[in-house]
């Protein structure tokens, strides 16, 4: 995919820039939203060292529940809070478009069920004072803690390792938390060509073909609920997308 799709987004003055964009994909989040852009905000208003002004990017897409109510009752109490809304349930698609919706300096994905500041303050530190271009948060390099259910956390091993023989990916881990500067890598996400759940990888991947700076850095991972979308039900468009990425980037060589 080389154009950028549209993307239809609330309560957004493309003239104000901020430092940071975090972008979160939700679906059918009507449950944890309230109380997870609660501490989230009240966790980053009481960090002495967070001196950043922000924007959230909730990208909704296809929740069948309460989610884009809520939301649209929280952006009142929230003016940092942005809603963009896809209609279809594509969780790439969302990141995506949340991505090139961003103002910020950086961007940070993010997911809300971790809401992880930590990490926020860790990679800004690495891109800012060492250079580094992206920074990914790993769920199994040395000194990181997942907590998930045996099943997704074989899940993950089993997707990286796929990653590892088919694509050549070097790294440990692809999906889930990361920072970036928002107009280096603009240009990889241009190249990127899948969406749902492989677009995160391909991103990482790309970026990493394209050598740009990048570090890992260990991660805590502590879900506060079940997984919006039954693991299982992912593998065929996650074989699928692999096969379609092993034939651009691998066969094809476009990097």
């Amino acid at each position: 995919m080389n154009t950028r799709p549209e993307f239809n987004i609330s309560e957004v003055d493309e003239a104000r820039l901020v430092d940071v964009t975090i972008v979160i994909p939700i679906y059918n989040e009507e449950g944890i939203l309230s109380a997870s852009v609660a501490d989230l905000t009240s966790k980053l208003a009481k960090n002495p060292d967070w001196n950043y002004s922000y924007e959230i990017i909730l990208a909704e897409n296809g929740s069948n529940d309460r989610t884009i109510e809520v939301a649209t009752e929280l952006m009142e109490h929230h003016p940092e809070l942005k809603l963009m809304h896809n209609p279809e349930p594509d969780y790439g698609l969302a990141l995506r478009r949340g991505i090139l919706a961003a103002t910020g300096t950086y961007v940070i994905c993010d997911e809300i069920d971790l809401c992880d500041t930590d990490f926020y303050m860790r990679a800004l530190d690495k891109m800012q004072n060492e250079g580094f271009d992206l920074v990914v948060g790993s769920k199994v390099l040395k000194g990181s803690s997942d907590l998930r259910p045996l099943y997704r956390r074989l899940a993950t091993r089993v997707l990286n390792s796929m990653l590892h023989i088919f694509l050549g990916f070097k790294g440990t881990d692809t999906h889930g938390l990361k920072a970036f500067k928002r107009e280096r890598l603009l240009k990889v996400i241009d190249r990127c060509v899948v969406n749902k759940d492989l677009f995160a990888s391909e991103f990482v991947i790309r970026a990493e073909r394209m050598n740009f700076r990048m570090t890992e850095i260990p991660l805590t991972v502590v879900e506060k609920r079940q997984p919006s979308i039954n693991l299982f039900r992912r593998v065929p468009n996650v074989l699928k997308n692999m096969g379609r990425l092993v034939w651009v980037i691998r066969v094809r060589h476009r990097s």
